[in-house]
């Protein structure tokens, strides 16, 4: 755990003190696995984004924070994101919705980002407290918050070195350890990406082209459904990112930084690695296609579990698959959106190519060999 320091916040960097979501530590897959949660999280993707709804950034940002500044909207696929400059130099972010699910989402996000402020090993955005000290603000049905702007590059504008994905994966198990300790409401809200969804997404196949895609999709689905599913209640479960993308993860001067975490919720600890490592599957003449690197990473700061190094490869499959079958069902609601929805469709199909020939004892030998071959 050397490169996370000792994980003792700052005093006041997060309520360490407050209890978690009642369940949180038992029954992990319970609520998630059932049909009513599945609807319940589809739904909230199939709303239009909010980007339609008319545009009260200037005025909520000075109500609530007394601040002005400059504003942009940024491109989002559920809440409205905009940019605020301010006159002193500062770059801030302001989410706003005014759907009655983005509580929930909104309050998970601000406890999440302000309980992380003061670890170390990784950066995360700063939540700025309303004029009131509140978290986020609720006015006449609509919601929202402002944090920091974190500066950087994107890991997907950056050049993949083995040393970067290293340092990427050493840096998602600092936050990892940091979110086991943060107290977070609304853990348990509808959340497609969670994995308890995973074996009912098939019934979006059909939004699927033809061919080795949809078969590379049918195998592994029907793989996490027969060998891991049944398994993953048995790794240790937590509240994780859940999206560490690469366009949610951030090299700054000051070390990897992750930002929204509207996807969070109450999962296996594994999911964020497999998440991370699924999308960084470029290299053919690598078994994991250069996520070796990140798993590495990952594993030095956190060492895997054997049921973990196990089950790795099937949850990366099965995430790039659920990642193809949302999203083309959300460009078939949205196509006006759809390049900006299917913005990481093409990596995780041909990462998904990569990793196909993988059974399930291949996969666990690459993982293995990854952890303990691969250093910076």
């Amino acid at each position: 755990m050397g490169a996370c320091g000792d994980l003792v916040p700052d005093e006041e960097a997060g309520q360490l003190d407050g209890a978690m979501t009642a369940g949180c530590d038992h029954l992990p897959n319970a609520a998630a696995s059932t049909d009513a949660y599945f609807r319940a999280a589809a739904a909230i993707l199939a709303m239009r984004p909010g980007a339609s709804e008319p545009d009260m950034s200037a005025a909520l940002l000075k109500r609530h924070y007394g601040l002005t500044g400059s504003i942009a909207t940024l491109s989002s696929e559920v809440e409205r994101t905009v940019e605020v400059n301010l006159s002193d130099g500062r770059r801030l972010i302001l989410k706003t919705s005014a759907t009655a699910e983005a509580v929930d989402s909104f309050r998970f996000q601000t406890a999440a980002m302000a309980g992380l402020q003061g670890f170390t090993g990784f950066v995360a955005p700063e939540v700025l407290r309303t004029t009131s000290g509140g978290l986020m603000f609720e006015q006449e049905g609509t919601c929202g918050y402002l944090q920091t702007r974190i500066e950087g590059i994107p890991l997907h504008q950056a050049t993949p070195t083995p040393d970067l994905l290293f340092r990427t994966g050493s840096a998602l198990a600092c936050l990892d350890l940091a979110l086991e300790l943060v107290s977070v409401p609304a853990a348990h809200r509808p959340v497609l990406w969670h994995v308890g969804c995973w074996s009912r997404l098939m019934e979006l196949e059909q939004y699927l082209p033809s061919g080795s895609i949809a078969d590379n999709v049918r195998v592994a689905m029907a793989e996490y459904a027969e060998f891991v599913e049944p398994q993953i209640s048995d790794v240790a479960w937590q509240v994780t990112h859940n999206d560490p993308s690469p366009f949610n993860m951030m090299v700054t001067g000051q070390g990897m930084g992750f930002i929204d975490f509207g996807d969070g919720c109450w999962s296996p600890r594994i999911q964020d690695l497999a998440i991370a490592a699924s999308h960084v599957v470029r290299d053919s003449t690598l078994p994991l296609g250069g996520a070796e690197h990140l798993i590495a990473g990952y594993a030095s700061v956190i060492a895997l579990s054997a049921l973990e190094a196990k089950l790795l490869v099937g949850l990366m499959r099965a995430r790039q698959s659920a990642l193809i079958l949302v999203n083309y069902w959300r460009s078939h609601l949205f196509p006006a959106d759809a390049q900006y929805i299917k913005k990481n469709v093409s990596r995780a199909e041909h990462g998904l190519s990569i990793l196909a020939p993988l059974g399930v004892a291949s996969g666990e030998v690459a993982v293995l060999a990854a952890m303990s071959s691969f250093q910076p």
